[in-house]
């Protein structure tokens, strides 16, 4: 009986594991009480934010993308004091518990001929917000406006026009904590890198390590710098339509194999403190973060069908072939399923594809597009800091979730083998069966007939970027696929307001040390002396007042004295007189 009950705590510890997280530390020796402190814990995340509490603060974050623009409004209690620990900031929550989130479109870049109208444009986002912060919390609240793909397009004297115009008409209507550092087109790195922050936050990567957790030893920029162990973060890759993001710690000293290799390094590699002293460690992270444009799934099928077009023409007219030209003689694609037939327009060329079906040969087709250089995934050679495979956990969001769940229904943990298989036989399975299945209900919600067209392509340049171009081995057993964390989508709008506000807690650790260096002894010690002094000061007031009355009765008998020999002065003057 009492192993079944150890065995069900330890069921039961293993799967809110999965199912919550916190940010408070909960004590995991003792599972019932890990289980309702974590349980407490994620209902505190989902209730409505308290907005009659006085000792709250805000935050708000503007993500103006390329296609539209969301307001992001964020809260957090008082800073604990502790130096090592970082704000517990979270999503703010409506009263339907809903998060406080506001989205608009077009993007802002569409403004680049009327930069005037940008803070009309944002209007109503900010109104959204503002009614939601409370109005005696606006002028403490930080606003930060941050632009990415769209803006990072536009030439600089477009930019800096919108901005501008943000920076001198938002503060007249609204009165949030807003300068002119508050409004700004971040680069890519940047937004890779508070990506990175936002998600290793929500796992608790940056509390202090337990005995079980799985750590690092991290050595900083700082000379003469012991190492530091510490819990070990989460590396992220994102697939996009259009690109390809990477982000991950490099925990050790980088060494670089000539001059150019580390020149290059330095705009990839960002070294940062999260904490709010500069002279602790214990929250600088070196993270390597970079974006490959035209590697996302939809990109790179474009690039491989442009190559298809070119290739197949220029062999028709050196060997006087037809293939490809008509339906009856279709270019065979491995990277269709079985029986597809599709067909690719590039300017007046049409080019007739049938699906082959066969992953391993389609491995081979989309791998040159990797442009591999000297190991490195990219023509130009990218410089890429080194993984330790042994020690690391990174997890795949967008299109990798989406090539391992929405068909193959096999989302979470990676396996190669497994996924290798799968991909395998959903490559040769026909057409014609896939879309019965479709019909069927057997596939994702998210599934449709492009995902069905595209997947088996989309699955092997999937496991070409991952272990050809990133050079994962084969058995990794540490890579996790999501579309969510703990049931949240994490924008990294969370990473940017950690940063922006990362040396706000210095006011409580001042205030914190403050009571540290006076104990409560001492300033029981202050309150009694305080009132000792003033007893002693009464006690002086008194006896000066004693001191002036006594000088007063002795003023008043001497008086009377002198009155009393005037008086006898006067009786006795006539009998002199007479005696003489």
């Amino acid at each position: 009986m009492v192993r079944w009950i150890q065995g069900l705590f330890i069921f039961s510890n293993n799967l809110f594991e999965r199912l919550v997280v916190s940010n408070v530390k909960c004590p995991s020796y003792f599972p019932l009480m890990f289980l309702s402190c974590r349980y407490l814990s994620i209902a505190e995340s989902m209730e409505a934010t308290d907005v009659l509490n006085p000792s709250l603060n805000y935050g708000i974050v503007v993500d103006c993308g390329s296609s539209g623009s969301r307001v992001f409004v964020y809260y957090w209690p008082p800073h604990n004091g502790n130096p090592h620990t970082l704000l517990d900031i979270r999503q703010m929550r409506d009263r339907d518990h809903k998060p406080v989130v506001k989205k608009i479109k077009p993007g802002i870049s569409t403004l680049a001929q009327t930069p005037a109208r940008a803070s009309d444009y944002l209007q109503p986002l900010l109104s959204f917000a503002a009614a939601h912060v409370p109005r005696a919390k606006h002028k403490e609240t930080p606003l930060y406006i941050l632009c990415t793909a769209g803006m990072r397009l536009l030439p600089d004297s477009q930019q800096a026009a919108i901005l501008e115009d943000l920076v001198t008409d938002v503060p007249l209507e609204f009165d949030f904590l807003f300068s002119r550092s508050h409004a700004e087109v971040i680069s890519g790195k940047q937004e890779g890198v508070y990506a990175w922050i936002g998600i290793n936050f929500v796992l608790g990567r940056f509390d202090h390590a337990d005995e079980e957790d799985a750590t690092v030893e991290v050595t900083t920029g700082s000379q003469n710098q012991q190492p530091i162990s510490r819990r070990r973060t989460v590396g992220i890759m994102d697939m996009g339509g259009a690109s390809l993001q990477i982000a991950y710690e490099v925990p050790s000293a980088v060494t670089f194999s000539s001059p150019q290799e580390e020149e290059a390094a330095k705009s990839l590699l960002a070294e940062f403190n999260l904490g709010c002293d500069v002279e602790h460690t214990q929250h600088v992270y070196r993270v390597y973060v970079t974006t490959f444009l035209g590697f996302g799934g939809n990109m790179a099928r474009q690039r491989y069908e442009d190559q298809l077009v070119n290739s197949t023409l220029a062999k028709n007219r050196l060997l006087s072939a037809q293939t490809g030209l008509s339906e009856d003689k279709p270019y065979l694609d491995p990277c269709l399923p079985v029986g597809l037939s599709d067909t690719v327009v590039r300017d007046d060329h049409m080019l007739y594809l049938r699906g082959q079906g066969d992953w391993a040969r389609c491995q081979e087709a989309v791998r040159p597009f990797l442009g591999l250089h000297n190991g490195t995934m990219s023509p130009r050679g990218v410089y890429q800091a080194p993984i330790d495979f042994s020690n690391s956990e990174f997890y795949g969001f967008s299109e990798f979730y989406y090539c391992m769940e929405d068909v193959l229904r096999m989302g979470g943990q990676y396996d190669s083998e497994k996924y290798s298989r799968a991909a395998t036989d959903y490559c040769t399975t026909k057409w014609s069966t896939l879309k019965q299945r479709l019909d069927s209900k057997l596939f994702s919600t998210q599934a449709d007939l492009s995902r069905l067209k595209y997947q088996c392509f989309k699955s092997a340049w999937m496991y070409e970027v991952l272990h050809s171009g990133f050079r994962f081995p084969t058995d990794y057993p540490s890579l996790k696929t999501a579309q969510l964390v703990y049931d949240k989508e994490v924008q990294w709008t969370l990473g940017a307001i950690l940063f922006k506000t990362r040396f706000l807690p210095l006011r409580d650790l001042q205030q914190e040390a403050f009571r540290q260096s006076h104990p409560s002894w001492l300033r029981s010690s202050f309150v009694y002396n305080h009132h000792l002094f003033s007893l002693c000061i009464l006690v002086v007031l008194l006896a000066i007042l004693l001191y002036i009355l006594r000088l007063r009765r002795i003023h008043q008998r001497e008086q009377r004295q002198a009155e009393a020999l005037d008086l006898l002065w006067d009786e006795e003057s006539p009998g002199s007189f007479c005696a003489s």
